[in-house]
This record gives C-alpha cells, structure tokens and sequence, in this order.
C-alpha cells in the first residue's frame, strides 16, 4: 500500500518488472520526481518519495500547491507500494534518518532517483553573474548540487550492498546541448546543471567496483504543473497553447521521462549508460515506450535541428 504522514493506503496491485526493487526518489512532489515515483510503483517497486511541500507541514519556498502527501495518493491510485514522506534533502540529518528507515524497512536500496531542485523559482534568465541576485543564486547551487551530494552520501552505502543498484541524476539538456554555456538561463543555472552531469560521471566510477550505475536522464520540454499554468492550459488541452508558440509542439508529459526510468530500472544490461546523460526522446525507440498520448517526442533533437536554427545569434556566436 501507498501510505503518507496521515497514514492513508491502499491495497497493492499486481506485481510488474521491478517487483522486489526498493526505490528511493528524492524530489518527488510534482513533475518529473512525481510522475517517477508513481510510475516505478506501477512497476512494482516499493517507493519513498519525499518532498518539502506538505498539508501538515506547508508550502516550501517554490511555494506551489503541490504536495508530498498527493504523491502518496497517486502511488496508491496506481495499485502501488510506497511511503510519501517530507523531508529537507538539505538537512543532512533528515535524510540520513530517511535512509536509516528504509533500511529498517527493507534492508535494501535498488534505485536512486536524485530529482530535487526548484532552484529556477530563483533564477534571473537573461542577467550576467553580476546582475544575478547573488544570494537567489547561491541558493541555487544549494538546492540543485548540495541536495544530491547529501542524498547519495546517505542513500549509497545502503544501495552498494546488493550488485546491480541505479543511481539516477535527473537534469536538464543532454551533455551534446550543454556543452555550450547556456547563456539565456545565466550562470547559476548553467552551473548547477554541468554539476550534475559531472556528478553523475563521478558517482559511475566510483560504485562500478560494487556493480552499480550512475546515469543522469533529462526529460525534454515538460508540460510540469509550473509550466501547464504558464501557457494557461491543461494536460487535456495542451496543444492550444501552440497557436501562440508553435515550438510547444514537442512537449512532453512527466510520465514520458518517468518512463525511461522504470525502463532503465527493469533493464540487466543498464550499465552500459552509466556515466552518460540520455533523455527520454532517445531512450523511447530502444526501449518501446511511448507518451500517454502515444507519440516520441525528441526535444533536445528538436531543438538543435529546428527550434535553434530560428534564433538569431548573439554577439558571442551563441544562439
């Protein structure tokens, strides 16, 4: 069953390709962390899924309505096993005492999913690093690089102690994209992304002795709550906001990125995209899975092929 601070559950439903898999997804109380959570649960996982935004305890600083315990909820709804908890990712304490319950519970961590940030609510797109409110940035670099840092060193001695554990570094732009200073979305943002690209290459080589991997997955453009209410639409009625910026066209779902995570979760041979970055638009067609509406949107091949091409470069040569 799915429980929460409040305790609800319900029964579990069927097992699927993760059954007797312990999975822990750090960030999970909307968009991608949240669809990650449900999803491997509908796989047959048992998940925690932890956030800060909670009904009991309140909003976090993001200060959106979400909450960790609906998480729980949506585990439940989707016939799985799971624990939604609140927890700081930056408290080292909370997450170590995290840590110290699943292994209480299970004895086990098979799957990592370090998916916290919000650090966007604090970035200035467009500013230089002078310009850049200073403490909104630093800040940034807080939430996006010291959260995964205190995560996988809690959370990792528990997942080497079986071969065959995941670590997966959720992040923003496949390592081709950010190899250019992303320059539109400023410093901070640029940093922390490069951060966990090179925290996943540290983290593969360091648990390949204990048979582990390290992958990070981006999704592409995600229709997350955030930004469905920045173009004023829904999940159902997407499309419409196309009509005013045609590139939208290749949005995505968080279940489409959630599903490349139980893919590369389910698969043996899952080593041999450790230490990269891969994204949802490239690991569809490998693995046959799809969209909730059925399609393979490739963004990050989208951008440079044609959304990229209509921008006019700046006085650096970037676009």
């Amino acid at each position: 069953m799915a429980t929460n601070e409040a305790g609800a559950g319900a029964p579990h439903g069927p097992g699927g390709v993760l059954e007797g898999k312990v999975a822990l997804v750090a960030g999970a109380t909307r968009g991608a962390g949240r669809a990650i959570a449900v999803e491997l649960a509908r796989a047959g996982a048992v998940v925690y899924a932890t956030g800060r935004s909670s009904r009991t305890a309140g909003r976090s600083e993001i200060n959106r309505p979400e909450t960790i315990e609906e998480t729980g909820e949506l585990i439940t709804a989707a016939g799985g096993t799971g624990t939604a908890l609140r927890v700081d990712h930056l408290d080292s304490d909370q997450v170590r005492d995290l840590v110290r319950r699943i292994d209480r519970d299970h004895g086990r961590l098979d799957v990592l999913v370090n998916d916290i940030f919000g650090g966007d609510t604090y970035a200035q797109f467009g500013t230089t690093l002078w310009e850049h409110d200073l403490s909104g940035g630093l800040r940034m670099l807080r939430m996006g690089i010291d959260t995964h840092a205190i995560t996988s060193h809690h959370a990792l001695p528990l997942l080497i102690r079986r071969p065959g554990g995941l670590v997966i570094e959720m992040t923003d732009g496949t390592a081709e994209y950010n190899a250019a200073y992303r320059h539109h979305e400023g410093f901070y943002y640029d940093l922390v992304k490069a951060a966990v690209q090179r925290m996943t290459l540290a983290q593969s080589h360091e648990l390949a002795p204990h048979g582990a991997s390290a992958v990070a997955v981006t999704p592409g453009w995600l229709r997350s709550e955030k930004m469905l209410e920045a173009f004023g639409v829904t999940e159902d009625n997407w499309r419409d906001a196309t009509v005013n910026v045609p590139h939208f066209c290749i949005a995505e779902s968080p279940v489409y990125v959630a599903r490349a995570v139980v893919a590369l979760a389910a698969d043996p041979d899952v080593a041999r995209w450790t230490g990269k970055v891969v994204s949802s638009g490239q690991l569809a067609p490998l693995y046959g899975f799809t969209d909730t509406d059925g399609t393979r949107p490739d963004c990050w091949r989208y951008l440079v092929e044609v959304q990229d091409r209509d921008l006019p470069a700046d006085d650096t040569g970037y676009r």
